[in-house]
């Protein structure tokens, strides 16, 4: 405990000191500047707000600090008496009350910190020598949970199994290290032994219970090494002393017990962790199968199957009564047809039938087709789908989000006369990945992340996914089942499915886009073309590929983003006032002598 405390009380006496020399970070236009940081937990209970409001007051922050400091201090002096205890508490529980003040400059190495100290705080003070053997295994076991869950998480990315990812770290400007880039560079077969090594480290932390402890000494050695590199390399300083004070409970408790230093060492606390991760395991089971069942419930009771054999589920307010324009809605990758709540809900308040679909694989609509998938096939699927839900002769304005609206064009230009109009929500465009220097460079960054989603949804990790920001601004009526379909794994193969295929295709065209005898409406979020201005180019070609003498408008949705633009109450109902007035001027018979259908550009 001696070990662990000090080291840990070095990690927190550097972060105070720190924070004590950047104090203007908190005053206004600072990174750390509350007024605007408090936002971010708006979503907490007021209670808890109010405390936060508290500990951010630039006084209390000062007082906090200047006591971490001196307690820090403190405990890096001889002695073993019960203060000790009463000083690592307070350590712990003020760095967790001062953690969400300061969104900028604290890291893992703070969180750690903060677990061995309260640990180590509670064992000092703890009435028994059970109680404290069972803290230090607390401690020993989530030393080894962050090494095995780094490193297994790091072997789903592509780049640590081919071993480049060294080299990828490297060239970066926050953590990266230009002498070591270009030594990677000079050496790569080195970069990527060195690059497996970590890999392997990580992965098989836990082998050093294994022979008797005899292992723990090579492995905590290397384990060490890492962390003086990366302070070096990375500027990850302070993550030495954090990650090491987890390092003496790791020796403690994998020593054998015929050791003298650790005789009558209480070993209950694996056997009971056992039984709560069998606990969680069946839980975490249970949740998944209820939420599978939720998402694949076919409420809507309606079912088209494709020429691929796929079943499409879909929901819609179709009647005989009207003969205007069907909206139908096409969600993006990794989406479904909740994300269009507040849309719905408008077009039902203004009369408007609509008709919303899962694509193949995406909560109760299934793939059953026999070849891999192509982005053709959702297109097949698509006008497969209009045909048989929706009568012959009713014309359909296709609203696509994100990949939705490609797969919209794409069916446009088969579907002819029976649409009416095109509406692209933050469309993709099939020359993104080529024109766009940003989305070049992050596509395979994207497939990694819904790979690595996929695969902890499959492991039943889904227990821990807390609802989006988007879910929780979506209409009450949507959320519960939007939340079972993203915590469902099959939504995420699909979309890894989709995004593999859209990958393929967007890289091999050759343009140009197809000309469109439809009306079309382009609604951008302003996120998305200001931090991609290329992107804002690629949805005037949208707008361009309409035929002249058709309604064409841009629209730039202002403080929207990409999700946001469907799901933000306030913004989805700014973009959703100017689709309808679209379809209004659109359907609405023109005056005698006035053409009916006239070109107009409009930008706000």
């Amino acid at each position: 405990m001696g070990a662990s405390e000090r080291l840990s009380a070095v990690t927190s006496l550097l972060s105070s000191l720190e924070h004590l020399t950047t104090q203007r970070q908190k005053r206004p236009g600072g990174l750390n500047d509350w007024a605007i940081a408090k936002h971010s937990h708006a979503r907490y209970g007021r209670p808890l707000r109010k405390l936060l409001d508290v500990v951010a007051d630039e006084r209390t922050t000062l007082a906090l600090h200047t006591a971490r400091a001196t307690a820090s201090a403190a405990l890096l002096l001889p002695g073993d008496g019960r203060w000790r205890g009463a000083a690592n508490l307070f350590l712990g529980v003020s760095g967790a009350l001062l953690y969400p003040t300061h969104r900028y400059g604290t890291d893992g190495s703070d969180q750690a910190s903060g677990l061995v100290q309260t640990a180590t705080g509670l064992a000092r003070l703890a009435p028994t020598p059970q109680a404290q053997d069972a803290l230090m295994w607390y401690v020993a076991l989530q030393s080894n949970m962050s090494y095995l869950i780094s490193g297994w998480v790091k072997l789903l990315g592509r780049d640590w199994r081919t071993g480049d990812a060294l080299t990828g770290v490297m060239r970066t400007k926050t953590y990266g290290h230009e002498g070591i880039w270009r030594l990677t560079r000079r050496y790569p077969r080195s970069a990527r032994t060195l690059a497996h090594g970590v890999l392997a480290m990580e992965c098989l932390f836990p082998v050093l219970y294994l022979k008797g402890g005899r292992l723990t000494r090579p492995m905590l050695g290397g384990v060490v090494a890492f962390h003086i590199a990366n302070g070096f390399v990375m500027g990850l300083g302070r993550f030495l002393p954090a990650f090491a004070a987890m390092h003496p409970m790791v020796a403690y408790t994998s020593a054998p017990r015929s050791h003298p230093a650790v005789a009558g060492r209480d070993d209950r606390m694996p056997a009971a962790v056992g039984l709560l991760l069998a606990g969680g395991v069946a839980t975490a089971a249970a949740v998944a199968l209820h939420r599978r069942l939720r998402a694949t419930d076919n409420t809507y009771g309606s079912t088209v199957t494709t020429r691929h054999g796929n079943e499409l589920s879909h929901d819609s307010t179709i009647t005989g009564q009207d003969t205007g324009p069907v909206v139908v809605l096409v969600h993006g990758l990794g989406a479904m047809p909740a994300h269009f709540g507040w849309y719905t809900r408008a077009f039902n308040a203004d009369g408007r039938q609509w008709l919303a679909y899962s694509r193949a694989g995406y909560g109760p609509s299934r793939r059953h087709a026999d070849t891999p998938y192509h982005l053709g096939e959702s297109v097949d699927d698509l006008i497969d789908l209009i045909e048989a839900a929706i009568p012959a002769g009713r014309q359909v304005s296709l609203v696509g989000h994100s990949l939705g609206g490609e797969i919209s064009r794409r069916a446009a230009a088969r579907l002819g006369e029976r649409v009416h109009s095109v509406v692209y929500v933050d469309s993709s465009h099939p020359e993104q990945l080529d024109r766009s220097e940003q989305q070049g460079k992050n596509a395979r960054f994207i497939e990694d992340l819904i790979r690595t989603t996929s695969v902890s949804l499959r492991l039943g990790l889904g227990i821990l996914m807390q609802p989006p920001e988007w879910v929780r601004t979506l209409p009450t009526t949507v959320r519960n089942r939007a939340m079972a379909e993203y915590a469902d794994h099959r939504v995420w193969t699909a979309a890894l499915r989709e995004w593999r295929s859209a990958e393929r295709d967007f890289r091999s065209f050759s343009g140009p886009l197809a000309r469109l005898d439809a009306h079309g409406l382009v609604l951008s979020a302003q996120h998305t073309v200001d931090r991609d201005p290329d992107h804002l180019l690629m949805h005037k070609d949208l707008a361009d590929a309409h035929l002249p003498g058709r309604t064409v408008r841009n629209v730039v949705i202002e403080g929207s983003d990409h999700d946001g633009i469907l799901t933000d109450p306030q913004l989805a109902s700014e973009a959703v006032r100017h689709l309808l007035a679209f379809l209004g001027d659109t359907t609405t018979p023109a005056p005698a002598g006035q053409h009916s259908a006239t070109a107009e550009q409009e930008a706000r």
